[in-house]
């Protein structure tokens, strides 16, 4: 058995989906139970659990061969990131009560930066559960392809898309959320010692402009990026209602200036097997 954090979103599913069709047993961690109708018609236990309740975490995290764990995206965090850190005290102490033999948890490219930015939340993350003497795998993924969901609308009505990433020449490293799915599971099922890290990104880098030109070939029309100006982000971000924009634009420099990277650079991380286009096209055809 196995538990599943963030089952119902796009890379906990695929890491439940893959081990479910090979043969193993999942228990599916809901927030609402509603949610977990569906993963208990395909087989699934299901516990009840918030990622801020040590005790139901606890219960959900008994009696597993190992944890998919899933921190919940905050993208307008609160000075001090008071609410990763509350999820941090939770995830450990039902770790060390619940003590599954293993663990693997989803961070990011970057998480070891040291710059002030958004991707911070999840270097405490690394730094507070990869001090539980547990085996513990930190599986750090690249921007995920599907945030281009996003440009779907612009790429399709108007043939504009706006682009944070930049220069639209530079070439960015993303990752299909399947590719995440399919590497968390099979980690899941190896074994190793104490603290781990794997890195993770798709065949190749992409810039931005590649992605224009993918659209383009799918949707039969003209598309093109244009840059949004490093000077606009910040109120840009607070129009749409964030109250503390800088460390997603903080975020965006990183990788921008390349100071968020993987630790052992391009050479050192695994690659995914899924292209952009791929993803593009089923983002399209979902409209």
């Amino acid at each position: 058995m196995y538990a599943v954090t963030g089952i119902t979103g796009q890379v906990g599913g695929g890491v439940a989906r893959t081990l479910l069709d090979t043969g193993l047993s999942v228990r599916a961690v809901v927030r609402d139970a509603a949610k977990g109708i569906g993963w208990k018609e395909r087989g699934c236990e299901v516990a009840l659990a918030d990622m801020n309740d040590a005790p139901a975490l606890t219960a959900a995290f008994t009696r597993v061969k190992g944890v998919f764990v899933l921190i919940p995206s905050n993208f307008d965090p609160t000075p001090g990131f008071p609410e990763v850190r509350a999820t941090i005290t939770a995830l450990m102490t039902a770790i060390e009560a619940a003590k599954p033999s293993k663990v693997v948890c989803l961070s990011t490219i970057g998480a070891q930066a040291t710059q002030p930015n958004l991707l911070n939340q999840l270097g405490l993350v690394e730094q507070a559960l990869g001090a539980l003497p547990a085996q513990i795998c930190f599986l750090r993924a690249a921007w995920f392809m599907e945030n281009t969901a996003l440009d779907v609308a612009a790429a399709r009505d108007v043939g504009i898309v706006h682009s944070f990433l930049q220069p639209l020449d530079k070439p960015v490293p993303m990752v299909a959320t399947a590719d995440i799915g399919h590497l968390a599971a099979t980690l899941l099922q190896e074994t190793w010692t104490g603290r781990r890290i794997v890195e993770l990104e798709g065949p190749r880098r992409i810039t931005p402009n590649q992605i224009a030109a993918t659209f383009a070939k799918i949707l039969s029309r003209p598309v093109r990026m244009e840059a949004v100006p490093r000077d606009h982000w910040e109120r840009l971000f607070a129009s749409q209602g964030a109250k503390n924009p800088t460390p997603r634009a903080k975020m965006l420099d990183g990788f921008n200036e390349g100071w968020i990277e993987f630790e052992n650079g391009e050479r050192g991380s695994r690659k995914g097997q899924i292209e952009i286009e791929s993803v593009l096209r089923q983002l399209v055809a979902r409209g």
